[in-house]
């Protein structure tokens, strides 16, 4: 009787365990470069955290410890329709989330995404005939947090629908289908999000006239999911990715296609002008439906990819008091203020990246006559103690990104207080060669307080 009972006890608990949940996240790009300066739509691609690419164009279910994909549509990439690439080489262009450049400029930018190109998509993208690297949009595939935010909105699907998905890509032909009306980046997300749900979202008529936007994406997938409180992750559906801070510059807030027109003031006049009945449909459109706020209550992916609360959640005396202790570390060494001569511009200009020995991204910069090789990643910037001060200056041009105004909505609370705590252990350690040459007759004629930014 015992035994019955206990197996009834069993029975029921295993009928009780749900399927196994994965998730399905819309990643909305904003635009940057050309398409940002004329107020952009931006890009759309779907990130699956159970599904994995056997190569860029064949998937398969992950196994433990991998991190899924991020599925696109492009255009001009070896003749396909959709590419796959591994979800931390699309964002940052290396392989393990340790390596994550702290500070970015374009060579930097341009030496990491040539270098994964080579390493992994070499049968998609080649090498030209004399060994360079091809032109085309390729580098879309890789890196996308150097140039852009991207807003994440999360839903949960099944290992099933997983299952289906790649069963159905794997099997019909992958050949390029990309225009710019009927089948975009946007119009692919769209397609892979109804396949996990039918109807949960859908292009707009009155907003974007027709043509699929990523904004119009993310508007109705919110929707759907508060609607849907079930389909709902264990986390907050919507969270922002920012842009890695560096030279590179920022992306713009992606837009609705009424709100590219109504942004975009040299064609707004004009046309209030000429033809105020068509002006007056794209305000009442954008008023409608183009009011989508991405950013609202989003929470921010941190260098540890955990959400986090951005600086602008702070108190205004709380704010003050991250900008004081980042003024008084600058404060308590004399030699603090020689990141800031324009040596230090001068040299992060001239150096030239490079992988280390572990295979972990460095920049080769030249002090006292010599070529050094200063870390650049938080797994190795404590690693060469004759590159302290360079590398206090790089934590320092990081601090400055992230606290500028404009930055504290898309800027974790947890990594200011990472990149605080780095810059005190590299500020004390001994000064370097950096900051007993060109810099050392400014530093001199100045106080500690006057050095300080």
């Amino acid at each position: 009787m015992r035994l019955r009972k206990l197996s009834a006890i069993l029975l029921f608990c295993l009928c009780s365990i749900p399927h196994a949940r994965a998730d399905a996240t819309l990643f909305l790009g904003e635009p940057y470069g050309y398409d940002g300066a004329l107020a952009g739509t931006g890009h759309a691609s779907v990130y699956l955290s159970r599904v994995c690419a056997a190569s860029p164009v064949v998937l398969r279910l992950c196994a433990p410890g991998e991190t899924g994909i991020v599925l696109s549509r492009y255009r001009s990439i070896g003749g396909y329709d959709w590419i796959a690439i591994p979800l931390i080489p699309y964002l940052y262009a290396v392989e393990k989330q340790e390596d994550i450049p702290l500070f970015v400029d374009a060579k930097l930018l341009a030496f990491l995404r040539d270098r994964y190109r080579r390493d992994r998509l070499e049968s998609l993208v080649p090498d030209l005939p004399d060994g360079g690297t091809p032109g085309g949009v390729w580098y879309e595939l890789i890196g996308a947090s150097y140039i852009r935010t991207i807003y994440a909105f999360e839903i949960a699907t099944t290992s099933e629908q997983d299952a289906a998905l790649i069963r159905k890509l794997n099997s019909r032909p992958n050949r390029q289908r990309w225009t710019l009306i009927t089948a975009n980046c946007a119009d692919f997300a769209r397609g892979v999000i109804d396949f996990y749900h039918p109807h949960a979202v859908h292009r707009s008529i009155v907003a974007d006239l027709g043509v699929t936007t990523p904004k119009q994406l993310a508007r109705t997938l919110s929707s759907y999911t508060r609607r849907h409180p079930e389909l709902r992750t264990s986390r907050p559906s919507n969270y922002a990715i920012p842009q890695v801070p560096g030279t590179v510059p920022r992306s713009r807030p992606a837009h609705t296609v009424t709100e590219c027109a109504l942004t975009a003031k040299k064609y707004m006049l004009p046309l209030f002008a000429l033809h105020p009945y068509i002006a007056g449909a794209l305000v009442a459109g954008y008023v409608g439906h183009g009011r989508f706020n991405l950013s609202r209550n989003a929470l921010i992916l941190d260098s540890q990819q955990q959400l986090d609360a951005p600086l602008t959640r702070l108190t205004r005396m709380d704010r003050r008091a991250v900008q004081d202790r980042f003024e008084e570390l600058l404060r308590t060494e004399s030699w603090a203020a020689a990141a800031d001569d324009p040596h230090w511009a001068s040299l992060h200009a001239a150096a030239e990246p490079a992988f280390d020995a572990s295979g972990e991204p460095t920049l080769k910069v030249r002090l006292s006559g010599e070529v050094t090789p200063v870390g650049i990643a938080r797994a190795n910037i404590l690693s060469v103690p004759q590159g302290f001060e360079f590398a206090a200056g790089l934590v320092k041009a990081r601090l400055r990104e992230e606290l500028k105004s404009a930055a504290a909505r898309k800027t974790a609370r947890a990594d200011v207080e990472s990149d605080l705590l780095l810059l005190q252990q590299l500020l004390a350690r001994p000064p370097g060669e950096l900051g007993s040459t060109a810099a050392s007759a400014t530093t001199a004629a100045l106080s500690p307080r006057q050095s300080a930014p």
